[in-house]
Formats: C-alpha cells, sequence, structure tokens
C-alpha cells in the first residue's frame, strides 16, 4: 500500500464503525484531528486530492464499480466544505452532487426513496448525496406533520432498499459523517417508523 494512503487510513480507522455495531457519538471526539498539526494538514489534503485523482481515473477506466459517497451532518457541519475542498481535484465530469431539500410534486408522486435512487452514480461515476435517505424514516419521528401529504403502506420495508440497490449495481457506499456534533440523526434508518396506512416519511 501507498505509504501516503496508509497513513491516511490509519487516522480513519478510529472513526470506523463496525457493522452491526450500536453507535454513541459521546464514544467520538468532536476535536479530534489524529495528532495532525493544521501546517500537516494542509500537506496531508493535497496528498489526499492526489491521490483520489488517480483513483478516479482507474475508477473510471474499470467501468465496474460506482461510488457513492453520502455526507451526513447537523447544519454547519462541513457537508459543503468536505466537498469543496477534498473533491476538488476530480474530474467534474464524472461526479456528481445531489442535495435533497422540500420533494417535488413530481417526487411525491412516487415512492419516498425515488429520488435517491434516481441519484446514484452510474459505474466508473462518483455520486455524492448530501444528506442521506436515512433522514427519511428519522424526521417523521420527530415532525409527524410531514405525514400529511404523502403515501405509504402501513409499514415500510424500504428502508434498507437503497442499500440493496447500491450493492447489487456494484457500488460501494460510503457514509460520511461530516463533524460529530449532536446531530439527532446518528442511529436512523435501523427501525422505521410504523406509518398510518395511507401515509409515508418524507424529510424536509
Amino acid at each position: 500500500m501507498d505509504k501516503r494512503l496508509a497513513f491516511m487510513t490509519s487516522l480513519i480507522e478510529p472513526l470506523r464503525v463496525p457493522a452491526g455495531a450500536a453507535v454513541s457519538l459521546r464514544d467520538f471526539d468532536p476535536g479530534y484531528t489524529g495528532s495532525v498539526s493544521r501546517s500537516q494538514a494542509t500537506s496531508l489534503l493535497a496528498e489526499g486530492v492526489e491521490l483520489l485523482a488517480g483513483y478516479q481515473d482507474r475508477l473510471a477506466a474499470q467501468d465496474t464499480f460506482g461510488v457513492l459517497l453520502v455526507l451526513q451532518g447537523i447544519d454547519a457541519a462541513g457537508k459543503d466544505g468536505t466537498v469543496k475542498h477534498v473533491m476538488s481535484g476530480v474530474n467534474p465530469q464524472a461526479v456528481e452532487v445531489r442535495s435533497f431539500k422540500q420533494p417535488s410534486a413530481e417526487e411525491l408522486d412516487h415512492d419516498f426513496l425515488w429520488r435517491y435512487q434516481r441519484a446514484l452514480p452510474g459505474r466508473g461515476r462518483i455520486g455524492i448525496v448530501n444528506r442521506s435517505h436515512y433522514e427519511e424514516v428519522l424526521v417523521v419521528r420527530v415532525h409527524p406533520s410531514l405525514l400529511a401529504a404523502e403515501r405509504m403502506p402501513l409499514r415500510s420495508s424500504s428502508g434498507g432498499r437503497v442499500g440493496a440497490v447500491v450493492r447489487g449495481a456494484g457500488r460501494p457506499q460510503v457514509v460520511h459523517p461530516a463533524g460529530h456534533g449532536r446531530d439527532p440523526g446518528h442511529g436512523a434508518g435501523r427501525d422505521q417508523p410504523a406509518v398510518p396506512a395511507g401515509r409515508s416519511g418524507r424529510a424536509g
């Protein structure tokens, strides 16, 4: 493994969560920097951007996999800044950034995960999603009034469908928790809420 990549991997490792493990943000230090100084971080970012550009070229040449990067975090957590700085060296023709706000009339006429499925990257491409589909099954617990305009069966089993579609299409899914603030969405998507018949969960 490239020495630069090995070092960057060692910085990320303490932040990784094993599949199926319970997560508590209290277990993570929001000030964690991996003992890297600001001046070191600047040079490491430049090296990381260079590495990423090389990997993107391989991704496009192989035309076998797509990469989905999900940025999840509270407002001002650094999601947009991550896109701006970390993805600055990649070929913009093969990258698409999508954010999801109030659903359109067309989106309301479809399954509540439809708009996320449409944003999945093709093979050889990178897709970046600002806020994830997990919010669709979280926000309705906090704001039940958002259910009013939607239509869904009594209880949905769609929560893991986007992940299944991603895996089936050869796209590794990367979920990046931007910042480590007190984000109420850190556990979303595990158990979906029971939803009254004829309604659906929708994040604004």
